[in-house]
């Protein structure tokens, strides 16, 4: 582990890096360094324990959720989400499945599609973002875009098919998309610090999200007020390494649907990277990821269940995490 939070840390250093790194051993004595500012105006250090968004990284949450009402049979995995939407969303196709949106198979249009070229700092929502802090509101961001493909006809990652996992589990479930998730996942786990917080009341141990790195310009008015479905919930790397725990023993759900989570279905060239449900996979290897970009935003923790190794990278900028996350990758393949 010293060789490797050696390498990570030069890493952060050189490349101005403004965030936390964090390496477990399980038997060994963890390691975590805070790099730059959580908070520029207040000259707010980065700290282990800051609580940084983490983007698409909480696309697994989602899964988690929705699996757990698997469990409880309120859902099915065959279930057709048009029998929960009704009249709304009417372009979903009628055989879309809560397998479909869970494994980017779903063939509909997204809200935020990724392949299309915008820049993180872009200006990319059509409601007003203070709008967008519960799961019903997110309707008019989905509405409006046609199906691309069939349901089933091959992988196309999907943001809007995230919410609309969060609004068909906040519909059946009885219980708003944010408790779900808390009650369902973070509970079990043990995760204190980890919840969908509000980007305009962010508690003083957050880190404020920059659109650059010689910028004090923030991410507020870019994001919805608070994340759902599709990204945005925040967590510390001591929490992250008790996820991962929690995951691996089956203490969110049972192991053999966390089994059924990690299986791979997709390799995604572009990434790569194989994708299971809601989680992505290496290419070459047994490491299990949550990534995720945004606006003031990027994220990574990997997860390799046969060392027992979890690293995770987390930064306040869109593009500040990848030179350690390259460097990680480069490592993982000697």
């Amino acid at each position: 582990m010293e060789a490797l939070a050696q390498a990570l840390d030069e890493t952060a250093r050189r490349s101005g890096f403004s965030g936390a790194v964090g390496v477990r051993v399980a038997g060994e004595e963890p390691w975590a360094r805070g790099y730059g500012l959580a908070h520029r105006g207040l000259g707010v250090p980065h700290r282990p324990g800051t609580r940084f968004a983490t983007a698409s990284g909480s696309k697994a949450f989602t899964a988690l959720a929705v699996l757990a009402l698997v469990q409880d049979g309120v859902l099915g995995l065959d279930t057709r989400v048009r029998t929960v939407l009704g009249a709304d969303l009417p372009l979903v196709d009628d055989a879309v499945t809560v397998e479909h949106l869970l494994c980017h198979t779903s063939g509909i249009g997204d809200y935020l599609d990724e392949s299309d070229g915008w820049d993180a700092a872009d200006y990319v929502l059509r409601s007003p973002v203070h709008l967008l802090a519960d799961t019903e509101a997110f309707l008019t961001e989905l509405s409006g875009h046609p199906q691309v493909s069939p349901p089933g006809a091959g992988f196309a990652y999907c943001n809007g098919g995230y919410v609309v996992l969060a609004l068909v589990a906040e519909r059946t479930g009885g219980i708003g998309f944010h408790d779900l998730v808390h009650t369902r996942v973070c509970a079990p786990a043990g995760l204190h610090d980890t919840s969908f917080l509000r980007a305009d009341e962010l508690p003083g141990d957050a880190a404020v999200g920059y659109l650059g790195a010689d910028s004090d310009r923030s991410n507020v008015l870019h994001l919805p007020v608070r994340g759902n479905g599709d990204g945005g919930i925040y967590t510390t790397l001591p929490d992250l390494a008790v996820f991962w725990e929690a995951l691996m023993a089956g203490r969110i759900v049972p192991r053999e649907v966390v089994e059924l989570m990690l299986a791979p279905r997709h390799l995604v060239e572009d990434e790569q990277m194989r994708y299971g449900m809601g989680f992505w996979l290496e290419q070459d290897g047994p490491g299990v990821v949550l990534e995720g970009c945004d606006a003031g935003v990027s994220f990574h923790s990997l997860h390799d269940p046969d060392e027992g190794l979890t690293v995770s990278i987390a930064a306040n900028t869109a593009d500040g995490a990848w030179p350690v996350v390259r460097r990680l990758r480069e490592l993982r393949r000697t």
